[in-house]
């Protein structure tokens, strides 16, 4: 009876999604904590531009498992890899949390090199699991594809509820010697915090070990069935547990499968699947999150905090969707990208013409930024999951490159606009209690 349980299709969706989560809990983490830590840290504002850069140094890690896929087909062991990277995380976030506010002079300043160097460890940690994590899902059926998306909305919900906990960014306006922001100190420190991102990658880290072990368990299952005299019936149903539902595949049969997949991969319909999740990265999280402080801050610090935190509730709702709808059309999700552009466009709008943007200063103003700032996420997380199912159909070469145009937009994405932010000083952010519109 308990043995049955624990091979249930729910406790393998359940392991799938906190699988899934530590992908990009880390850097999410590292995002929402920014109001805390710059009070600390001898950076101050300019850290957003640091992390920045780190986190695109992180690319280093997907462009070594690439070269090694491109160089060794069939010699990296993923199990192995993934295995290192959230060891690697589970270890730098309990650094994080001990030394992230310590100082190093350098040059005759002092830097928080500790809380920069685990900063680009975990980044690497993230960056490389877009290259590994989703080709181990062709070990899985179509179905789980999407948990797993839904785990990687978690990565972002999960920081955020934290963080309004934390009270990260609470102000008032105080009347003393004319009206300025009073900021509140947050309900626990940032220590706390990074204690939170030390228990949910280990708890991701420990829900992993228990899929490969479970996965072990099932083949070990199977060549038992084998060696009884059922070798015929046990192929078919090994294929059939492949694509309509089953337990995971073995080693060996994903390696014919990649054989047979590689040579029909780069069809015109793949490579247009491809661009739009390159692009729908570019965009959620690239661009769009460059700026959605210019986007929500004209219209107070609350509509901020409600547009991240609702954004990222309809990020696991769209992959929740996603179970039960999938759109297989090109003509479908070209409209699903065009809606999504439509709302990506009307918040860059919002971007360029702030801090005094249309409605400015009027509820249906705020309510507005919000409702796009939901859609727009919920239209690309429903994208990009679709995207990913169909992938997954192709193969697992084909989830490779997924992992790869994911983080390649993603990349592209971030490196435009860090200089229209940080250099160029394009975009002008509101300030809390201070009406520069007339």
């Amino acid at each position: 009876m308990a043995g049955s349980w624990w091979s249930s299709a729910a406790v393998t969706h359940g392991l799938m999604a906190l699988f899934a989560m530590g992908s990009w809990i880390s850097v999410n983490s590292l995002w929402v904590e920014v109001p805390v830590v710059v009070n600390e840290l001898p950076e101050g504002w300019n850290l957003p531009a640091y992390l920045s850069v780190l986190i695109a140094f992180g690319n280093l890690g997907p462009i070594a498992v690439t070269i090694t896929h491109h160089c060794a087909p069939g010699r990296l062991n993923e199990r192995l890899v993934i295995h290192c990277i959230q060891l690697l995380a589970v270890v730098a976030s309990a650094l994080l949390a001990i030394f992230w506010s310590y100082r190093v002079v350098i040059a005759g300043e002092e830097r928080s090199l500790p809380f920069l160097l685990l900063t680009f460890v975990l980044s690497l940690v993230c960056c490389t699991s877009n290259v590994t994590f989703l080709p181990f899902m062709f070990r899985y059926p179509p179905q789980y594809i999407r948990t797993f998306f839904i785990g990687q909305g978690f990565s972002a919900l999960f920081p955020c509820i934290v963080a309004l906990g934390q009270g990260v960014g609470k102000v008032v306006c105080t009347s003393v010697n004319g009206t300025k922001p009073e900021y509140l100190k947050e309900n626990f420190p940032a220590q706390n915090f990074f204690w939170f991102l030390f228990v949910m990658l280990s708890l991701s880290a420990l829900s992993f070990l228990a899929l490969t072990r479970r996965q072990t368990q099932s083949q070990k299952d199977a060549a038992s069935q084998e060696s009884d005299g059922a070798a015929e019936e046990k192929n078919e149903e090994e294929t059939r547990r492949l694509h309509n539902g089953g337990s995971p595949v073995s080693e060996e049969q994903v390696q014919v499968e990649v054989q047979q997949a590689a040579r029909t991969f780069w069809v015109p319909r793949n490579i247009y699947l491809l661009m739009l999740l390159a692009i729908s990265n570019a965009l959620t999280n690239g661009v769009l999150p460059s700026v959605q402080s210019f986007t929500c801050l004209p219209y107070g610090t609350m509509t901020f905090h409600l547009s991240v935190v609702l954004g990222n509730i309809a990020n696991p709702l769209a992959c929740f969707l996603a179970m039960f709808v999938v759109l297989r059309s090109s003509t479908g999700l070209s409209l699903v990208s065009a809606a999504g552009g439509a709302f990506a466009a009307y918040l860059m709008c919002l971007a360029v013409l702030s801090p005094c943007p249309p409605l400015h200063g009027h509820p249906a103003g705020a309510a507005l930024v919000v409702v796009s700032w939901i859609i727009f996420t919920g239209l690309f997380s429903y994208l990009k999951v679709v995207i990913g199912t169909l992938l997954h159909e192709a193969g697992h070469a084909a989830l490779l490159w997924c992992g790869i145009s994911i983080q390649a937009g993603s990349f592209i994405g971030a490196l435009v606009m860090f200089p229209l932010v940080n250099v160029y000083s394009v975009f002008t952010k509101g300030q809390d209690c201070v009406e520069k519109c007339p």
